[in-house]
């Protein structure tokens, strides 16, 4: 009894659809391996953008958000090992000298500022506080930003107002439009608390 021997036809439209097929399987595979060149620059562009950043300033009142901010500023800045500056304004009303004491208010600033630097020492990050007397508290970020040339502003918003429908606040709608730096605007969902700034 002999085997029955298989036999293999190649026909000529089954071997040009396998050539197409795997033609067209190469291309995407190396359309993929290679992105054209206008995405890699707009990519390099945007990695230098943040990179180039040495000096991030966080506006801070003492809530979870603004720590939360802290945090990020910390995280955007570790790379290139940037100086964070956390800053506390207190706004001095018109009816006072700037020079008024306002005791309360400056021991908070330093302890609001003290949990602010503990945190980015925690990243082994270049930390610096400042407390700033203004009649305004948009200004008066905006003068450190300008006086300390900082690269960046990072922004904790608190996500009550937004749920509750109002704006992002004066001072944050000041910043986005009077600033000539990038500015970025963290808000977490999941804070629970609320500290007024």
């Amino acid at each position: 009894m002999g085997e029955a021997a298989a036999t293999l036809t190649l026909h000529p439209l089954g071997i040009l659809i396998a050539g197409v097929f795997a033609l067209s399987m190469g291309g995407l595979m190396w359309w993929m391996l290679h992105p054209p060149a206008e995405m890699q620059a707009s990519v390099a562009k945007a990695m230098h953008g943040v990179s180039a950043v040495h000096r991030i300033l966080v506006p801070v009142r003492g809530s979870s958000y603004n720590e939360r901010a802290v945090e990020l500023a910390c995280r955007l800045g570790s790379d290139q090992e940037a100086e964070i500056i956390a800053a506390y304004v207190i706004e001095v009303p018109l009816a006072l000298p700037l020079s008024t004491p306002l005791p309360a208010e400056e021991k908070r600033a330093q302890e609001v500022l003290a949990r602010a630097r503990e945190i980015i020492e925690h990243h082994g990050l270049p930390a610096r506080t400042e407390v700033r007397r203004e009649r305004d508290v948009a200004r008066g970020i905006l003068r450190v930003a300008q006086e300390q040339d900082v690269g960046m502003v990072v922004l904790g918003i608190n996500p009550k107002n937004l749920a509750a429908g109002e704006s992002v606040g004066k001072t944050t709608e000041q910043l986005l439009r009077k600033s000539h730096i990038e500015v970025i605007v963290d808000m977490h969902p999941e804070v629970s608390e609320d500290v007024s700034g």
